[in-house]
């Protein structure tokens, strides 16, 4: 068998990522773990990932749509909401639930060697589930209001792939903050609340000066907002300025928050 020894890194910290693949089969234990967990003991279970985006959609639907008579690309305001909604629950599920999943996973990370990054990233592909259900019924509401899907519905997976990868970035911050300072995940719920409100969920990017759309892009869930609308409904393409200024920023963080969590990631035995 083997010997494998542990040695603390020096210099520059490159992320474990081939890891992560041999111990893929960990990975998909705890996706499973957390997917069991959230409706466990639950009276209506995996309505829960319809009830919250429905729910806020009418609430929206009312205030922005109707009272406020928000410009919505020429789509039924309902469908134009919804389909920021998946995508923003997608992202704000996963954010929350990687931000505290270290601290959760305490008693295995303080027991036996495997690569911490599983942690966090098994906490945001657990997100995947509700979204599957969610989509559904955003699929039966585009039938019933009679918007039909165009072609570039094809290129939708990658705006999934793109709100996963923006949760994972800043989850893999947040997680590794959250160890030292608890008081991390107090922020959370507030910091989740104003990005929603940043990100053109209740009201179209063109409202947006044609000069400040680029600026706008600096927050990742602008560009997957706008791609995952362009990709299912077609009506308004997305700014290119806009969309590429987001995939950078997630790109920015995504490296930066690789190599931060992979320089702490040797503390986190002590302090979690």
């Amino acid at each position: 068998m083997p010997l494998l020894v542990l040695e603390p890194s020096n210099g520059f910290v490159r992320p474990n990522l081939g890891d992560v693949w041999v111990y893929r089969e960990l990975l998909y234990f705890l996706i499973w773990r957390d997917i069991k967990v959230r409706y466990k003991q639950t009276a209506l279970g995996a309505a829960w990932a319809v009830i919250q985006p429905v729910m806020t959609m009418l609430v929206f639907s009312v205030f922005f749509g109707h009272f406020a008579k928000m410009p919505s690309d020429g789509l039924p305001y309902p469908v134009f909401a919804l389909a920021a909604l998946l995508p923003w629950q997608l992202f704000a599920y996963a954010l929350s639930e990687s931000s505290n999943s270290l601290i959760a996973s305490q008693n295995l990370i303080t027991k036996v060697y495997f690569p911490r990054l599983i942690v966090p990233l098994a906490a945001v592909l657990a997100g995947l589930v509700d979204f599957a259900i969610a989509f559904g019924v955003l699929l039966v509401m585009m039938g019933y209001y009679r918007v039909m899907p165009t072609a570039a519905i094809v290129l939708l997976p990658l705006f999934v792939v793109l709100a996963i990868v923006s949760a994972l970035a800043v989850g893999l911050w947040l997680s590794s903050l959250n160890v030292k300072y608890r008081d991390v995940r107090y922020t959370i719920p507030f910091l989740t609340q104003l990005w929603m409100f940043a990100t053109p969920v209740a009201y179209p990017s063109s409202i947006v000066p044609e000069r400040w759309r680029a600026l706008l892009g600096l927050n990742p869930m602008a560009g997957v907002v706008e791609g995952f609308r362009w990709a299912l409904l077609g009506h308004v393409h997305p700014s290119l300025p806009l969309l590429s200024v987001s995939i950078a920023a997630v790109g920015v963080l995504l490296v930066g928050g690789l190599v931060y969590f992979r320089k702490t990631e040797a503390t986190f035995a002590d302090l979690v």
